[in-house]
C-alpha cells in the first residue's frame, strides 16, 4: 500500500483505540522506506507521544519486567518504557520497531502484550495503538521468521513506494529542489536496492535525504560535491545526481517566471523536471505573503508553456499537494484547467 493511503489507515486505528476496534498493524518494508517515519508522523499530527521500542536491542526480562517478593507472594516489576496513563497521557502510539530483528524469545514475550494489550498484572491503557515495523527476510536485515502466533495478532501492510507520495513528503520537508526534480526525472532510483550485491550506500528515500544534506554542506566544496553524494545513495546514483545538479545551469530565469515575465520552457526534459521542481518550491515559499496569489498565478500560466503538457499537469498537482485547496481560488487555475480539460479527462 502506497504511504499516503497507509498514513490514513494508521490514523484511523489510531483513533479507533477509544472505539473498541483498534487492531495492532505491521508495517513491512526493505530499510530505508520511511517505516518509521510514518508512525512518527501519525503521532505528531494526533498530538500524541510516541514510545519506540527496539525488540531488537532487548531481552524478554526487559519486557516482562523482573519479578519481586512482596510478603508471600511474587510480584512483577512493569518496566517504566510501557506506557502508563499517568506518566504520558491517556492516549499515544506504542510503537515496536524492528521486531521481526527480535529474537523468538523476545518476540514471545510480546505476544500477550500485543493481543491482550497486557503482561501479566499490567495493561496497556485503553487509548494507546500499537503498531509494529520490520524488514522482510529477503533484505539482507538481521531478521527472523515471525511466528506464526506472532503474526496473527496484526493487520499487515507492505509499504509500496510512489514518487508522487515522496515528492509530496520532500516538499513539505524543505528537501532541495534539485533532489526532486532528480527523483522526478529518474523515479526509478528513489529506491534501487539489490540484497544480491549487499551494497553498503543505495538510493532509498532516506539516503536521498542525507543527499540533500550533503548537497546543503558540500555545494561550495565541489571536489568533496561528488563523493559526499556517492557516499550517501551509492556510486552510481550519486554520480548522477552530481551530473543532473551541474547541467542546471542552463535552467531559464525562475525569478522571471515568478513576475510573470514571458519565459520560453526549456527544450531538455531534464531541464523540464528541475524548472517544475523549482516552481513548486517557489509557491510553497511564497504561501502566506503578500504576493502568494500573483506568484501562483504566474506559476500557473507558466505551466502551459512546457512542450508536454503533461509536465505542466505533474507540476499543479505537486502544487495543489503541497497547498491544499487554496490552490482553485487562484484566478489562473480555471483558465490552465480549460486548457488541459481533453487531456485530464482523457487520462481520468
Amino acid at each position: 500500500m502506497r504511504p499516503a493511503h497507509l498514513l490514513q489507515v494508521l490514523d484511523r486505528e489510531f483513533a479507533s483505540t477509544l472505539e473498541g476496534h483498534h487492531t495492532p498493524v505491521m508495517l513491512w518494508g526493505p530499510p530505508g522506506v520511511g517505516k518509521s517515519q510514518m508512525i512518527a508522523e501519525v503521532a505528531a499530527r494526533n498530538g500524541v507521544p510516541l514510545i519506540d521500542i527496539r525488540l531488537s536491542q532487548m531481552e524478554p526480562s526487559d519486557l516482562r519486567g523482573i519479578p519481586f517478593k512482596d510478603g508471600d507472594l511474587v510480584e512483577w516489576a512493569v518496566p517504566s518504557m510501557l506506557p502508563d496513563a499517568d506518566r504520558q497521557g491517556a492516549s499515544g502510539i506504542l510503537f515496536l520497531d524492528e521486531i521481526t530483528s527480535a529474537p523468538p524469545s523476545v518476540s514471545a514475550a510480546a505476544y500477550q502484550l500485543i493481543l491482550d494489550r497486557r503482561l501479566g498484572a499490567y495493561e496497556v491503557p485503553p487509548g494507546w495503538a500499537i503498531f509494529a515495523a520490520g524488514n522482510r527476510q529477503g533484505d539482507r536485515g538481521v531478521t527472523y521468521t515471525m511466528p506464526a502466533p506472532l503474526a496473527n495478532r496484526f493487520s499487515h501492510f507492505e509499504v509500496e513506494l510512489n514518487v508522487d507520495d515522496w515528492a509530496a513528503w520532500a516538499y513539505a520537508r524543505g528537501i532541495d529542489d534539485r533532489v526532486i526534480a532528480f527523483i522526478r526525472f529518474r523515479p526509478d532510483l528513489l529506491f534501487e536496492f539489490d540484497p544480491a550485491h549487499n551494497p553498503v550506500a543505495f538510493p532509498s528515500p532516506r539516503s536521498w535525504e542525507f543527499a540533500h544534506r550533503a548537497l546543503q554542506k558540500f555545494e561550495t566544496h565541489p571536489e568533496l560535491l561528488s563523493g559526499s553524494l556517492q557516499a550517501c545513495v551509492g556510486q552510481a546514483a550519486g554520480i548522477e545526481l552530481n551530473a543532473f545538479i551541474a547541467h542546471l545551469d542552463q535552467m531559464p530565469d525562475l525569478d522571471a517566471i515568478v513576475r510573470g515575465e514571458s519565459v520560453d520552457a526549456p527544450r531538455e526534459i531534464d531541464l523540464q523536471y528541475a524548472v517544475a521542481a523549482a516552481l513548486v518550491g517557489r509557491a510553497i515559499r511564497a504561501r502566506g505573503t503578500a504576493s502568494s496569489v500573483e506568484v501562483q498565478g504566474n506559476i500557473l500560466n507558466y505551466a502551459s508553456t512546457f512542450p508536454q503538457r503533461e509536465m505542466g499537469i505533474m507540476m499543479v498537482t505537486d502544487m495543489h499537494r503541497a497547498l491544499g485547496d487554496e490552490l482553485f481560488s487562484v484566478p489562473q487555475f480555471a483558465e490552465w484547467s480549460e486548457r488541459v480539460a481533453d487531456l485530464m479527462l482523457y487520462e481520468a
